[in-house]
């Protein structure tokens, strides 16, 4: 029996949202803080998957200034339509206290997508589109009842027509289920198909937390009465206890293969060291079989499992992408992100060839601000990151180095910065909000602009950093750090840990810059 392994795409890469055209299978996955937004996979087999690009890549689609973290863009859907690619998602602006539906559009999937067109009129979050037989289009997502809440959290889900020609919201809003799961809270996250005359919905319900779950409803009305299923949830891990492999399963969407047969992807977690969750929510794939007009999830044994049977399809492996990255390209690879929309021009790849150059902005990671910071998903329970650098810090606020961040409050900084005057590397841990200075060592022999090594090695939640001026030559800086902090069970928040390169004035004017040299990213054994 031919099998693959769960998740199909590790790391943060949480509320997974599917469609297959002919024979290719198309997902996005939620970005939240991050830019570019909304990440885009292609695959042939549903196992394989290569990153085409991101849905929102220009600051016109995405403007994400003073979006707090964990708010921003959440979960998307995609759906295709005469020729159209569609993506809906919902934009949560904390700063202002709104909640905004949009979507975009593409002809071609790796883009270019249009700029947002926006549903004022649509209300809640995780908005989803369904397209009829008859052509019409609707919008869902969760509000509160129209009645009234009868216990906190208490959420629905509701249907208003799309008008594709106006591109607006038309008609009344019918309100179609509020779940299966009383008193659990949250019901979000809503997709609608039509299988054999009826019209299946699919939600979550219980938090995108430890009870997280999928439950399931139909009518033979678009508009209801929706009948939930009697075997609801069809699909959490919250029964299984914190000791399970896979934790907070949920929040699927469907899929039919061009051979008739279904699946669902779904976001989970892998939990190491303890309940800590530092990859964050990824993305799962298990099959799905049809019992008397319902869908039945992994038949048999009713939960995700690390290692599945393939799906019967042609297997479509694409090449890795290399696992280290020398900045040789004219763009950064789809990997890389910023933390909101990029402002001013603080990095690039052509100032100096084959070099990533950051220059030093005034804002930090300790802020809800851009700073001069690219960076990349930990995709591994245990792994090796390392980078080259060439840096000279003219004043006490000038740093520049390796960081690895769950959020502003929660973090590493492995910094190259003076030390009483004299170039040094330090470790600052930043745990609640309050920062510690782990370790300081001056770099003996460090000329203005040497190259100085960096590396981070995670051996589960064991976290060590070391640094060379001479490469391979390593030295400990600090070893055994505890790495819960970047788990969003400590830290709090929606987002996996994100590693990458780092540049800072700190509040100060400078017109320093660093250039890495290269960035490399290895597992450092099979999971």
């Amino acid at each position: 029996m031919a099998t693959f392994r769960n998740p199909i795409i590790p790391g943060f890469n949480p509320d997974p949202s599917v469609c297959r055209v002919g024979d290719d299978y198309y997902l996005v996955v939620s970005t939240f803080e991050y830019f570019p937004g909304v990440p885009i996979f292609h695959s042939k087999d549903l196992v394989h998957w290569r990153q085409l690009g991101h849905v929102l890549d220009r600051p016109s689609q995405l403007n994400l200034d003073g979006t707090p973290c964990s708010k921003g863009i959440y979960a998307a859907t995609i759906r295709h339509h005469q020729g159209i690619f569609y993506m809906i998602t919902t934009f949560v602006e904390s700063v202002t206290g709104a909640r905004r539906n949009f979507y975009v559009t593409a002809e071609d999937p790796s883009g270019p997508w249009s700029d947002p067109v926006w549903l004022p009129e649509a209300p809640g979050i995780d908005s989803s589109l369904f397209f009829d037989d008859d052509g019409r289009a609707y919008i869902m997502a969760n509000r509160q009842p129209p009645g009234g809440q009868q216990y906190p959290k208490h959420m629905e889900i509701y249907l208003q027509e799309l008008d594709l020609a106006d591109r607006k919201l038309v008609g009344e809003k019918y309100s179609l289920w509020d779940g299966a799961l009383k008193f659990i809270h949250a019901q979000e996250g809503p997709h609608l198909y039509k299988v054999d005359g009826w019209y299946i919905l699919l939600i979550a319900e219980g938090g995108t937390g430890h009870t997280h779950s999928i439950t399931v409803a139909r009518s033979q009305n678009l508009t209801g009465p929706y009948e939930g299923c009697k075997m609801n949830p069809i699909l959490t891990h919250r029964h299984l206890g914190k000791r399970h492999p896979i934790s907070n399963v949920g929040h699927g969407d469907l899929v039919q293969t061009q051979n008739g047969d279904w699946w669902m992807v779904c976001l989970g977690s892998r939990p190491y060291g303890g309940y800590y969750r530092n990859l964050g929510r990824e993305s799962f794939l298990v099959p799905v079989e049809w019992e008397d007009g319902w869908p039945v999830v992994n038949a048999g044994k009713g939960m995700v499992e690390m290692e599945l049977e393939r799906p019967n399809l042609p297997q479509h492996r694409f090449s890795p992408p290399s696992a280290c990255d020398h900045f040789d390209q004219n763009k950064l690879a789809p990997s890389w992100m910023f933390i909101r929309t990029p402002r001013g021009n603080f990095w690039s790849l052509e100032e100096r060839p084959g070099y990533l150059r950051l220059r030093l902005k005034p804002e930090t990671l300790m802020q809800e601000a851009n700073p001069a910071f690219v960076g990349r998903r930990q995709e591994h329970m245990s792994f090796a990151a390392r980078t080259a650098l060439e840096f000279t810090p003219q004043t006490e606020q000038e740093a520049a180095g390796i960081v690895l961040l769950q959020n502003t409050e929660y973090q590493y900084r492995m910094e190259v910065a003076l030390d009483r005057g004299k170039t040094a590397v330090r470790l600052i841990r930043r745990t609640a909000g309050a920062d510690e200075l782990l370790a300081v060592q001056p770099l003996p022999g460090a000329e203005p602009g040497s190259r100085i090594y960096l590396k981070v090695e995670a051996v589960g939640q064991s976290y060590s950093f070391y640094w060379a001026v001479r490469s391979e030559e390593w030295q400990p800086l600090v070893e055994g750090a505890d790495g819960t902090i970047l788990s969003s069970d400590v830290a709090g928040g929606f987002t996996g840990s994100v590693m990458g390169l780092y540049a800072t004035s700190h509040g100060t004017a400078s017109r320093g810059y660093a250039d890495f040299d290269y960035f490399e990213y290895l597992p450092l054994n099979a999971e």
